[in-house]
């Protein structure tokens, strides 16, 4: 148990582990001893900053969550994934451990083996698939080393498919092919990109917004994530109330304590955008070491802030439109006969503003408004379905909070209560997944652009 807790104690904390495989890398490439220690501290202060701009971020929405909550009158269940995390913890924690552990394996043998060559790096996000799948595997009485190694070998596929599926969308924004999406809200980012690709012109980006000389402030996304989010915070702090935000501010004034709060908010969103940009000037340097002697080609994929610097304002867009469509479905969870799923603002920013980023791609503004009202639908609806194979913990007052929580626990759980056999036989259907969508599916691979380019100088050599 000592072990399994040291193990998950650095596998659950990205910064460390980023740390460790960015100093491998650049030991790898037998990079110089300054190099080696800058690039290794670089990598884990860059994390650090994005973590604490993270939190900076969480504070400031927890209590905008409160706002829409009570301004609204809504009651029912919040998903946060931390959360569910620490509930799931008291009765499979070793279990959880144990199938985190072993599934980092499993991604790097796969990505080792196939070709889809992605190293899941967003620790905290493999403990919460972990623990999901030890869950949805675990209560329905499998237990064991069949539990430790059916929870792995999902959760260890999973790592490898979604950065490889996300991947054709990565290079349209990123422009190339050195990082992946590391962040298991993939499933909604695709359907963004996918709507936003047929209801708007990727010409006509989000960044690209003309505003007149008199109002040129807002060409500086700080000053314009600030300024929205005042008004945001305003019209949510009146909705509520005078006496409710007092209470959240501890007594202080309400409407300060709303002003501080959305621009604390901005201050969040800018520290996460310095970290990213210092986490991709490190980490894909030291991952060239790794590429060349462990596993040929291989590119990290990060936690999704890493694309909010390609589209800030798309970020922002996908946030709103993201809680829109979190509070329109809500309408629709009734009749259907599901619990109500309240927008909670921690998923919402962050896969929303994903979202947002990936519709901008494909779509641009158009895209990312709809890419971000796909994302709130989808992790409105998803986690609803969720609740009915979480056990004893589908009666807490929260759940899974992301895309893919929610649709690797409705089949794992599906799987689950059918009998071990077709558990077994759906981890199998991913392992094997990886294997087939390499070879069968080009532009999922790492290196597509680089094989078109070979390909293109072959042409023309022969023409030649």
């Amino acid at each position: 148990m000592a072990v399994l807790e040291f193990l998950q104690e650095i596998l659950s904390n990205a910064s460390i582990l980023v740390g460790l495989l960015a100093l491998i890398g650049l030991l790898v490439a037998r990079a110089s001893l300054p190099d080696v220690v800058t690039g290794t501290l670089k990598t884990i202060i860059g994390f650090l900053i994005l973590g604490g701009g993270a939190n900076i971020l969480i504070g400031a929405l927890d209590p905008l969550g409160t706002m829409i909550s009570e301004g609204l009158g809504l009651q029912g269940v919040v998903p946060t994934n931390e959360a569910i995390v620490a509930l799931a913890q008291e009765d499979f924690g070793a279990e959880t451990a144990g199938i985190m552990g072993l599934a980092f394996v499993v991604n790097l043998v796969l990505a080792r083996l196939t070709r889809l060559r992605y190293v899941f790096l967003t620790g905290h996000h493999v403990f919460f698939m972990a623990a999901l799948t030890a869950v949805t595997i675990g209560v329905t009485g499998m237990e064991g080393w069949q539990l430790l190694i059916t929870g792995a070998l999902i959760t260890g596929s999973v790592m490898v498919l979604m950065p490889a599926i996300a991947m054709p969308f990565m290079r349209r924004i990123t422009g190339g092919e050195e990082i992946a999406m590391g962040h298991f809200g993939t499933l909604a980012y695709c359907a963004a990109g996918l709507v936003g690709s047929k209801v708007g012109d990727p010409e006509k980006s989000t960044e690209d917004f003309q505003v007149p000389r008199s109002l040129s402030f807002f060409r500086d996304s700080l000053v314009s994530t600030a300024v929205a989010m005042l008004i945001v915070y305003l019209i949510f702090a009146i909705l509520a109330g005078p006496a409710v935000v007092t209470e959240l501010a501890g007594g202080a004034n309400p409407w300060v304590f709303a002003i501080v709060q959305a621009l604390t908010f901005a201050a969040g969103v800018w520290i996460i955008l310095v970290g990213v940009r210092m986490i991709i000037g490190e980490i894909v340097p030291a991952f060239e070491g790794i590429s060349s002697r462990l596993i040929p080609n291989a590119v990290p994929a990060l936690d999704v802030p890493i694309v909010f610097p390609y589209a800030p304002t798309a970020v922002i867009i996908g946030f709103a439109t993201s809680v829109l469509g979190g509070l329109v479905s809500m309408i629709f969870l009734g009749p259907l006969g599901l619990a109500l799923i309240i927008p909670g603002m921690v998923p919402h920013f962050f896969t929303g503003g994903g979202a947002g980023v990936f519709g901008n791609a494909m779509g641009g503004r158009w895209g990312a408004a709809a890419g971000g009202f796909v994302n709130g639908v989808l992790i409105t609806f998803l986690p609803a379905f969720l609740l009915q194979y979480m056990g004893e913990l589908g009666f807490a007052n929260t759940t899974f909070g992301d895309a893919d929580f929610a649709w690797v626990g409705i089949v794992t759980g599906f799987m689950s209560e059918a009998g071990p056999a077709l558990v077994w036989i759906w981890a199998a259907v991913l392992v094997a997944a990886t294997f087939v969508f390499g070879m069968v599916f080009p532009k999922l691979r790492p290196d597509y652009l680089t094989q078109q380019g070979q390909a293109s100088s072959e042409a023309e050599s022969v023409a030649g």
